[in-house]
C-alpha cells in the first residue's frame, strides 16, 4: 500500500490503536523547558512514579531567560522559580539539563537540531507549539500540553488522533530578496490561520528542495500558524550532511544502517493526500504582516486590504487594524518603526544573522530604533563572532545579546512598550504578544534589517545588489 512520508513515520510508531479513538504513539525524543514542565513533573511526583526514559528527555531553559547579564541572578521571581524548578526536576530524574551558563543552552528548537537530537523518521514532542520546527528533518514533531508532557515523561508515549494529510507544493525559483520566512508568511496569508486545521503538512517542490536546513526549519516552524498540527519535509542529502557527526547522531556502522532507513523516508509516487495545494514561486515577494495574526500578511509593496476583500468578519478585521493604528488602503512601506527584533526559534540561526548583516553592512542603525539581536544558541553566537558578523554589527551601531527566546513573547525582560511598533522575525503578532499594548509586524531578517537602518518599513530589495 502506497504511503506518504507522514504515514511512514507515524505508522511505524503506533504502539496500539484505540478503536474509534486515538493512536498510542511512541515518542523518540522529548524536549522540555521551564514553562510547561513544572506542573508535569509535579504530577508524576504526586503519583509516585518517575521518568521512564530520562535518556530520551532533554531540558533547556529559554523562555524566561534574560538576554543580558546571564551570569547574574535572574531578577524576576516567577522566571527565577521556573528556571530553578527545571534544574531541580532534571537533576531528580537524571535528565540532561542545559540551563543558563551551560555551553549548550539556547532555544529548545535551535539546540535540538544543533546537537543531533533531531533526526529523520523520529517522533519529537515538546510543551511548546513551535516544536513543528523539527519536521524540517523528516520527523513528526508537534507541540503538546502540560498534561501530555506528564504522559510522555511517565510512559514515553502519547495518545493522539491521526491527523489528515496535506501537501503544499511550490514550483519554480524564488524571486530576488525572497527568503524562507517570506514563503511561509505567503502560504499562511493564502490559507489563513485556520486553513490547515486538522492536517499535518508535507512541503514539496523545487523551492523547499533548494532551501538550506535553516530555511526549512523556518518554514516548518510556522506550520502551526495556519492551524496545522505540524509540518515536515522529506530528508535528503542536504539533511544528512547537516546532521552527520553531531553529538547525538549515529556513528560508523550505526550511521550507515540509519541512512539506509532514512533514504526510504519519502512519499511514494502514487500516495494520496486529503488535500493538495500548489503555488508559484514567482508570485511571492518579501512579506510583512499588518494585523494581529500571522495570516494578515501582504507583499511589502502592497497596500493594506479593504475589509470586503478579506475572509472573516468585518468588525473583527477593523478591530485588528484599530489595535495596530492602521487603515484600509494604506501602504506599509514608509511606516515609522520603533523596535527591531531578530531572533526566536523562527529566525535565530546563523543564516538569519548572515542575512541581517548583508543589509546593515556599511550602514548605521537609525537613531530612534531600539534593536534586539538575539542568537538562538551559543553555537549561533560563536558563529557570529567567527564569521566576522559581530564586527559588522558593532560597526553599524548594533549590539548582540545573549541566547534566549527574548522578544518573541513577553515572558522575560525584552518587552516592547505599549503603542510601539516592532518589526520582528518571530512567529506571532497577536495583541500583546511582545508586551502589553505592543504592535508587531512579522517579517524576514532582510526586512527587519532594512527597517533597522532606515527607521521605517522598507523594501529590502532597495538596499540589496543582485
Amino acid at each position: 500500500m502506497s504511503k506518504t512520508l507522514f504515514d511512514k513515520v507515524w505508522d511505524s510508531h503506533v504502539v496500539r490503536s484505540v478503536e474509534d479513538g486515538p493512536d498510542v504513539l511512541l515518542i523518540d525524543r522529548h524536549m522540555v523547558h521551564e514553562v510547561t514542565s513544572p506542573v508535569a513533573f509535579l504530577g508524576i511526583k504526586n503519583r509516585g512514579i518517575g521518568v521512564l526514559y530520562p535518556n530520551k528527555t532533554f531540558a533547556t531553559a529559554d523562555h524566561n531567560t534574560p538576554t543580558i547579564n546571564q551570569h547574574l541572578p535572574v531578577q524576576d521571581p516567577l522566571s527565577a522559580n521556573q528556571l530553578k524548578a527545571l534544574e531541580e526536576n532534571a537533576a531528580a530524574h537524571g535528565i540532561s539539563h542545559w540551563g543558563l551558563g551551560h555551553e549548550k543552552n539556547g532555544i529548545v528548537h535551535v539546540v535540538g537540531p544543533e546537537y543531533g537530537i533531531t533526526q529523520p523518521g523520529a517522533t519529537i514532542v515538546c510543551g511548546d507549539s513551535h516544536t513543528s520546527t523539527h519536521g524540517a528533518f523528516g520527523a513528526i514533531a508537534f507541540g503538546i500540553g502540560t498534561s501530555e508532557v506528564e504522559m510522555v515523561l511517565a510512559t514515553q508515549c502519547i495518545m493522539q488522533p491521526k491527523p489528515k494529510k496535506m501537501r503544499i507544493n511550490i514550483k519554480g525559483d524564488l524571486n530576488f530578496g525572497v527568503t524562507p520566512k517570506d514563503v511561509a508568511l505567503y502560504i499562511i496569508s493564502k490559507l489563513t490561520t485556520s486553513g490547515a486545521t486538522g492536517y499535518f503538512v508535507e512541503y514539496a517542490g523545487e523551492v523547499f528542495e533548494n532551501m538550506t536546513m535553516e530555511g526549512r526549519m523556518t518554514v516548518c516552524n510556522l506550520s502551526i500558524e495556519m492551524g496545522a498540527r505540524g509540518g515536515m519535509i522529506a530528508p535528503d542529502e542536504k539533511t544528512f550532511e547537516y546532521i552527520k557527526g553531531r553529538e547525538h547522531t549515529p556513528k560508523g556502522a550505526a550511521w550507515d544502517k540509519a541512512k539506509v532507513y532514512w533514504d526510504t523516508l519519502k512519499t511514494d509516487s502514487d500516495a494520496t493526500f486529503d488535500k493538495e495545494l500548489t503555488f508559484e514561486a514567482s508570485d511571492i515577494e518579501p512579506m510583512i504582516t499588518y494585523g494581529t495574526n500571522p495570516g494578515m500578511g501582504i507583499g511589502i509593496s502592497k497596500s493594506i486590504p479593504n475589509a470586503k476583500d478579506v475572509q472573516g468578519g468585518e468588525s473583527t478585521y477593523k478591530k485588528s487594524l484599530g489595535y495596530m493604528d492602521f487603515n484600509e488602503g494604506e501602504d506599509m512601506i514608509g511606516k515609522p518603526i520603533d523596535f527591531v527584533f531578530i531572533g526566536s526559534c523562527t529566525n535565530g540561526r546563523i543564516e538569519d544573522f548572515r542575512a541581517f548583516a548583508s543589509i546593515i553592512k556599511g550602514r548605521k542603525k537609525a537613531d530612534h530604533v531600539t534593536a534586539w539581536l538575539v542568537p538562538g544558541s551559543h553555537k549561533v553566537e560563536a558563529a557570529i563572532k567567527e564569521e566576522g558578523i559581530l564586527d559588522i554589527i558593532h560597526e553599524s551601531g548594533f549590539e548582540l545579546r545573549e541566547p534566549g527566546c527574548s522578544a518573541c513573547l513577553a515572558m522575560n525582560d525584552d518587552k516592547v512598550p505599549a503603542g510601539k511598533l516592532a518589526v520582528s522575525t518571530s512567529n506571532r503578532n497577536f495583541e500583546g504578544r511582545q508586551g502589553p499594548g505592543s504592535r508587531t509586524l512579522l517579517a524576514s531578517p532582510l526586512v527587519a534589517a532594512a527597517a533597522a537602518v532606515t527607521g521605517k518599513v522598507t523594501d529590502p530589495r532597495e538596499l540589496m545588489t543582485k
